[in-house]
């Protein structure tokens, strides 16, 4: 990742304190990059981010269908969730229905990332539980394809047919084959690719027109609560933009947008894997296109968000690196 170029700065009385270094790609529905900053051709693991290629399976397959499933299921089958009670409790109802439950998963346990129920359970002493995780969404969904599929129990080896069925989407919809993969933080076999690919991919998403790529974006634009949850960039992002944009994070500094009414796509990679460099690159790109106002508050909570002392002086701010949100912003 030595090609990566500045793409955001932390500022503190009008100097540069701290930079973040990345790569982003935005692609059209042919393929081709619109624009590019720093290296496409960098291999990433795209974390989180590629949750919509790995729900491909479930749809494309039938199992969806025949399980019943809502667009609320597949935004969950997306999401990065807060581990709040709408997200929670959906997920609980959505194994009863499979006639499994929390110990079929196999995505550990976190406590949720929403600070209320995190700290309603440590005050009641409740451990938390893989229902909590918030990737439980996307194993409720590997589970069900597993179910219809008539396979083991152990989803997330990369050899079971489930991982086989997402391996093949993955390189399918990124046009390139996956060099190679790594256990991601829930467990499951997360494949590397370019960034290229992962843009190519998200403008696929866009692009589409019919079937399961269409299905899941939608459902996450329609349930963008869901997707992540209150007080989340993904979530915030998706209310704030003025047209349909679905939007989804990963760890390490990746993130992703699908825009469907330019049939554009875009990746990005913060080198450092700072969350608030890539919430800020991403803000300032969906500027670029036209899509964000960076006066929403959702927009300069993330674009131009404020470095205060603990008095609440201001001290400095984050920002994207010039040109990158198009004119100064």
């Amino acid at each position: 990742m030595d090609k990566a170029v500045p793409m955001v700065e932390v500022r503190r009385g009008g100097l540069v304190e701290s930079a973040h270094a990345g790569h982003a790609v935005i692609c059209d529905d042919t393929g081709q990059i619109v624009a590019a900053w720093g290296d496409p051709g960098a291999v990433i693991y795209p974390r989180s981010a590629c949750k919509m290629i790995q729900a491909l399976p479930l749809l494309e397959s039938g199992a969806a269908d025949r399980a019943g499933l809502t667009p609320e299921h597949l935004a969950l089958a997306c999401a990065s969730h807060n581990g709040a009670a709408i997200h929670t409790g959906r997920v609980a109802r959505w194994l009863t229905d499979l006639g499994l439950g929390e110990a079929d998963l196999r995505c550990g346990s976190h406590l949720p990332y929403d600070e209320d129920t995190a700290h309603a359970m440590i005050r009641d002493d409740e451990a938390p539980c893989q229902i909590h995780n918030n990737c439980s969404g996307k194993h409720a969904g590997f589970l069900t394809l597993a179910r219809d599929m008539k396979a083991g129990p152990e989803y997330t080896e990369a050899d079971h047919p489930v991982q086989t069925a997402a391996l093949e989407a993955f390189e399918r919809v990124t046009g390139e084959a996956s060099p190679g993969w790594a256990v991601d933080g829930c467990s499951a076999p997360n494949f590397q690719t370019t960034l290229l690919g992962l843009a190519r991919a998200m403008a696929g998403f866009a692009a589409a027109t019919d079937g399961a790529k269409v299905r899941l974006r939608e459902a996450m634009m329609t349930h963008p609560d869901l997707v992540a949850g209150e007080g989340r960039a993904c979530t915030e992002l998706m209310r704030a933009v003025s047209e349909p944009v679905a939007l989804k994070t990963g760890a390490e500094g990746v993130f992703i947008a699908i825009l469907p009414g330019r049939k554009l796509g875009f990746a990005l990679k913060i080198t450092d894997g700072a969350t608030r460099a890539s919430e800020c690159a991403t803000a300032a790109l969906l500027v670029r296109l036209g899509v964000l106002d960076p006066a929403h508050p959702a927009a300069r909570a993330r674009l131009n968000p404020p470095i205060l002392s603990r008095r609440g002086l201001y001290a400095g701010e984050i920002a994207p690196v010039a040109g990158l949100a198009g004119a100064d912003v």
